[in-house]
């Protein structure tokens, strides 16, 4: 792009469609869907892609992770009239996802669901005649009382001990979240609560494990929640709500790629960083450096670099060789010939497969060093906004007309953002038109003009991004209000045509290079104003609804698991917890004030105490 590139005003902005959280609990009539359907393509004609790729993020703190579980099984629980350990099995088996539960409800219908879950579709006795004092254990046969045996919910009976031993045994194999029955082809999910009494009996150790497995099972077994991968661990996990393919800020500051848990790579995909990470980290490059630059010995086989200008050399093991063919040769030789020796026979395939691992090699080099100059300038200009900061306090406190200096703070950002998608746009490039992953998925000629078309887009990126740097490098406090002025006119400007080209470049990328592919591969959109901080999650109650009887609180080491304290005086389980967004607007009754309101017979709320103990709670 030439200089003219930075007098570009910023186009005309369309309507942003924000999509509020009370979006969550209306229906749209046909006439608004039609609207919203034609914003939407209005949207996509307007080049603002950014706001199609609709997601929100919240954290959840150690000390709420209970209580977001919870608030899925108590939905579950009762809108299917389930026990708790049913909702659980049920919501594991389908990873905690409570949409996709209703929606195969409609299609699979109750008794398919719960089967393939592996919830008992009715309960058997088989615990022998009820005026029996004893029972017969199938697995140990020997005669216990009745109260030394127990039975799940599919029917089948056994004593205590055998069924301790045997949950000990799944809990140490990493089963704990869905510890089957033991009876022979039978895929019933044991009661949870009859595990946990039995381990705590025997191994009270093997009971706290097997309750942290349980409460990390939201998070482990769920597609919208994962761990802050920040080292040292911060302790949230961060819920999506939305695409799941972006990149969020933990309140702790990591940004990361909530898709592959990895830093955030965007315009890259998941497929693609993986490989790039592993490639820049592994020996693949130094294995064709030796095989570019280095000859294997014909007795030893270890590589030999060559240091002059004779074509014989001679290994460390003593071994003399031809360096044009490899061949073992004697060591009588000119500069011309060796004695005995000729290798002048053309061999197609040594020599194809040297001049496709140096093509290989010039070419990995080329896209790394890209990309290494511009994360290392990235890194370079994270130190150049302490240089700002105090240039704009100097330049504030002279006398001067200028007295806003937010430009330079807007332009700083904007050159970060930019930086870091032309620095992740070459590993792309990298894998996008090489052979590794989309080798068959384009001709030869679809690939040289895709690529053409995406290193246009990159190259005029690159040189605005540059120029944009150059101007915020300046030492604006320096200088007099003509000069000030023509400098927030050109930083302006620039960071408006960067963030352009960006934009152009996301779509360039999502519409005419991956779109077309057979293989998906997605991408996290691209945000103007940087990645968004996920809100902190706030749990309050409803005092309108009271919980299911089934629904308990787990044991006192459950508590100690997380770190809380037992405080007796208020309610854990006879209220409905609320999720509510930080900075969302509320009411008096502190509910959010676009929901509908529940009538209230019983009065006013509290706040959810998750410090009470269960038994405490239940006799509340």
């Amino acid at each position: 792009m030439g200089s003219d590139a930075e007098e570009v005003s910023q186009p005309a902005s369309s309507p942003e469609y924000e999509q509020d959280d009370e979006d969550e609990d209306c229906y749209l009539s046909d006439q608004e869907d039609d609207a919203l359907e034609e914003s939407v393509l209005q949207v996509l004609e307007d080049g603002n892609l950014e706001d199609c790729h609709w997601s929100s993020s919240s954290v959840i703190t150690k000390e709420y992770l209970l209580a977001a579980q919870r608030e899925d099984l108590r939905k579950v629980m009762e809108l299917l009239g389930l026990k708790e350990h049913h909702a659980r099995t049920l919501l594991i088996h389908y990873r905690w996802d409570v949409e996709r539960i209703f929606e195969l409800l409609d299609q699979k219908g109750r008794d398919r669901l719960f089967s393939e879950a592996g919830i008992p579709l009715g309960t058997a006795n088989n615990a022998g005649s009820p005026s029996a004092t004893e029972v017969t254990c199938n697995v140990c046969y020997d005669d216990v009382p009745l109260t030394a045996a127990s039975h799940m919910d599919c029917g089948h009976n056994y004593c205590n001990e055998c069924w301790t031993e045997y949950f000990i045994v799944k809990i140490n194999e990493g089963q704990s979240r869905r510890v089957k029955c033991m009876a022979p082809k039978c895929n019933a999910i044991c009661d949870e609560a009859l595990v946990r009494k039995l381990v705590s009996a025997k191994r009270p150790d093997i009971a706290e494990r097997f309750e942290r497995f349980l409460l990390e099972s939201y998070i482990e077994d769920n597609d919208t929640v994962k761990w802050c991968p920040s080292t040292p661990h911060c302790g949230n996990a961060i819920r999506v709500k939305g695409d799941i393919h972006c990149e969020v800020e933990c309140t702790c500051g990591r940004q990361f790629c909530f898709n592959c848990s990895s830093e955030a790579h965007s315009p890259c995909s998941c497929v693609m960083w993986e490989l790039w990470i592993k490639k820049c980290r592994d020996e693949s490059e130094t294995v064709n450096w030796i095989t570019v630059n280095t000859k294997p010995c014909p007795k030893c086989h270890k590589p030999v670099e060559k240091n002059g200008g004779c074509n014989l050399v001679a290994c460390i093991c003593g071994q003399a060789f031809c360096w044009l063919c490899g061949g073992a040769t004697g060591r009588d030789h000119t500069w011309s010939s060796i004695s005995g020796h000729s290798c002048g026979r053309f061999t197609e395939d040594q020599s194809t497969r040297t001049e496709q691992a140096r093509r290989d090699l010039y070419r990995y080099m080329h896209y790394h060093n890209r990309y290494k100059a511009h994360t290392d300038s990235l890194k370079q200009e994270a130190k150049l906004k302490r240089d700002i900061q105090w240039k704009i306090s100097i330049s504030e406190n002279k006398e001067s007309k200028i007295k806003d200096y937010s430009w330079v703070i807007n332009g700083l950002n904007r050159l970060f953002r930019s930086r870091h998608v032309l620095s992740y746009s070459y590993p792309f490039a990298f894998y996008m038109f090489g052979d590794e992953i989309f080798k068959d998925e384009m001709t030869p000629e679809e690939r040289e003009l895709k690529q053409n078309l995406f290193e246009d887009q990159q190259q005029q990126l690159e040189f605005n991004v540059e120029r944009l740097s150059g101007f915020l490098e300046k030492d604006f406090q320096n200088f007099s209000d003509e000069e000030v002025m023509d400098t927030m006119k050109h930083v302006i400007n620039l960071s408006n045509v960067v963030d352009r080209l960006c934009k152009q470049m996301y779509q360039c990328i999502e519409n005419d290079l991956l779109y077309p592919l057979r293989t998906p591969h997605n991408i996290a959109p691209y945000k103007s104003k940087g990645l968004d901080r996920a809100s902190e999650l706030h749990i309050c109650l409803d005092s309108a609804e009271q919980s299911s009887p089934s629904m308990k609180c787990s044991q006192d080491e459950h508590k100690s698991q997380l770190g809380l304290c037992s405080e007796s005086g208020s309610s854990l389980t006879g209220k409905r917890p609320i999720i509510q967004m930080h900075g969302s607007s509320s009411d008096n009754s502190g509910r959010p004030s676009h929901k509908r309101e529940r009538r209230d017979a019983h009065g006013g709320g509290a706040l959810f105490d998750l410090n009470v103990p269960a038994e405490v709670a239940d006799k509340i």
